[in-house]
């Protein structure tokens, strides 16, 4: 495999990655630790990932439980979750947070049905452009002598084989977390 279509490759994983990172945080109507991996704390002046400061765990299939491991964050921790996206109503106890997730209304699964499939579309767009400066770099290397017209035709191929098996994966995610959302 050429060097280039093996960058192109990596830089695709990645695209998935980050995409499958993205509709971890959006919210399904099961309780899910990923919701708050965005949720940053006041910790002693410092900005906090929750899951640095607390321990996140779900007892039940609609219930998180979030106990801090320093029971003064425990406002901070509340505050931080209901200024977020989410959308959620925490309690606490003195002790521990209680979260219950509330089903989500046939409105609000479309609404994030909506908004899986336009991350999928930026993941498709973004596939696409890594595509072009893979091709892009090739036809490069022809001009500059470095490959022969065949060895750039073959390479050529191979990245769009490469990039419709990503489109694919892409795909296949968005599916995926489709029939997640809209379980009920």
């Amino acid at each position: 495999m050429h060097p280039a279509i093996t960058a192109s490759e990596e830089r695709m994983k990645k695209t998935v990655q980050s995409l499958k990172d993205g509709f971890a945080s959006l919210r399904t109507g099961r309780a899910s630790a990923a919701l708050f991996d965005r949720i940053k704390v006041d910790y002693y002046g410092e900005k906090s990932p929750l899951n640095q400061v607390a321990n996140i765990s779900i007892p039940e299939a609609r219930l998180i439980v979030i106990q801090p491991w320093d029971k003064a964050l425990i406002g901070e921790i509340e505050k931080a979750i209901r200024t977020s996206e989410l959308s959620l109503n925490p309690s606490n106890d003195g002790k521990v947070i209680r979260i219950s997730i509330p089903p989500l209304t046939e409105e609000r699964r479309k609404d994030l049905v909506k908004q899986a499939k336009n991350q999928a579309e930026q993941g498709r767009v973004a596939v696409r452009n890594i595509r072009r400066d893979g091709n892009d770099e090739l036809k490069k290397l022809l001009k500059d002598g470095k490959l022969t017209e065949d060895e750039e035709g073959k390479a050529s191929e191979e990245l769009q084989k490469l990039t419709d098996s990503y489109i694919g994966k892409v795909n296949h995610v968005l599916d995926e977390k489709e029939k997640e959302i809209m379980e009920v």
